[in-house]
């Protein structure tokens, strides 16, 4: 499709030239008068798109005296597209009418003639076609408008409601783990801390207190949770506080396995990077939990010219493993969210027996 900046050029030029043409077959060279108002009526087009009512009025002149009128009417047309103004157009068909059948400078107007009427018809019906022409362009131009900002009130109208349907899925999402999965983990809170208090061996105590403090944690975290479900529809909110490097000794400290942590990456990466090698950590100290009991695990991580590494191995299961229930997204999750930083997650088994997942990541975060 040519764009309008090339079109209207053209279209100018092509006016410009059908109206000289107009003028060569119609005035006379030996008439300077007549051919300096043609002239001038035909040059005056390139003003017809600013302005359309000076432009007419200039080409009247070479209505009145000779019969080159392509100018005026391409001038009237011109300004039956861009005005509103019905009174106006009236007025100025009616002066193209009146000046095409006058003889200047001796007009003659028998209106006694059939002649005459017959003449003054068929200039109105002349002088009336670019106007109607004109006003339908203009009618034209305004449905088009009309239906592109009925288009995009019915968009508008579309993202309210599938907005409107996120947020009552987004509510009832919030509803259902306020009342089942923050109603389970108090209990376990409230059992581990009356575990707690009510042995006397030491490694019981100090399990249930893990056990009470994780549960807290995840209630604090839930909580959290939940007002970003039910602040749908509002401002954006953040799940706050927001791990960063800072917390993975304390990750690793309370996961529950013997691990250990080493660490050489530098210092103000960004935070998209820190959640992102934080969730690593912790997914992979959850399996290693959840799938190979009584393993220990080293947590590695550094950084090579622009990119930061980290990989997490532990050695083989020691005991069988509980059936816990699990969607198997969350080594998907980490990948997808490493894709997104422009980084790779690969994972696997280790020939001793064991598993190793490895995280590649940007410094900066950006693919």
């Amino acid at each position: 499709m040519i764009p309008r900046r090339v079109t209207t050029p053209l279209l100018d030029a092509a006016l410009v030239a059908a109206a000289l043409l107009d003028v060569w077959v119609n005035v006379h060279i030996d008439e300077p008068l007549r051919l300096a108002c043609a002239l001038a009526a035909a040059f005056s087009l390139l003003l017809r798109h600013r302005l359309p009512l000076l432009t007419f009025l200039l080409t009247l002149p070479a209505v009145l005296l000779s019969d080159a009128t392509f100018a005026a009417l391409a001038a009237l047309y011109t300004l039956a597209s861009l005005t509103r103004s019905r009174t106006l157009l009236v007025i100025c068909a009616m002066a193209f009418t009146i000046g095409d059948i006058s003889s200047w400078p001796s007009p003659n107007f028998d209106l006694s003639n059939t002649s005459t009427w017959i003449t003054l018809g068929y200039t109105a019906a002349t002088a009336a076609a670019p106007v109607f022409l004109g006003q339908l362009v203009q009618t034209r131009r305004d449905l088009s408008l009309r239906l592109a900002e009925i288009s995009e009130a019915r968009d508008h109208e579309r993202l309210l409601t599938a907005q409107t349907v996120l947020a009552k899925e987004r509510a009832q999402l919030a509803r259902e783990m306020h009342d089942v999965v923050s109603h389970q983990v108090s209990l376990i809170a409230v059992r581990a801390g009356a575990l707690q208090v009510g042995t006397r061996d030491a490694e019981v105590k100090e399990a249930a207190a893990t056990i009470r403090r994780l549960s807290v944690q995840t209630l604090d975290e839930l909580r959290h949770m939940v007002s970003v479900l039910r602040a749908s529809g509002g401002r954006p909110t953040e799940l706050t506080p927001q791990p960063s490097l800072a917390d993975l000794q304390q990750l690793v400290d309370s996961s529950g396995i013997e691990a250990e942590l080493q660490t050489d990456l530098p210092d103000g990466l960004p935070p998209t990077v820190q959640r992102a090698i934080y969730r690593t950590v912790q997914e992979a100290l959850t399996n290693v939990r959840k799938h190979a009991p009584g393993a220990t695990a080293s947590v590695r991580m550094g950084h090579e010219g622009d990119a930061v590494h980290v990989t997490v191995t532990n050695t083989a299961p020691t005991r069988p493993a509980l059936p816990l229930p699990s969607a198997h997204y969350g080594l998907v999750g980490l990948g997808q969210r490493a894709a997104l930083l422009g980084g790779t997650v690969t994972f696997g088994p280790t020939a001793d027996g064991g598993y190793e997942l490895r995280l590649e990541l940007p410094a900066e975060g950006t693919s």
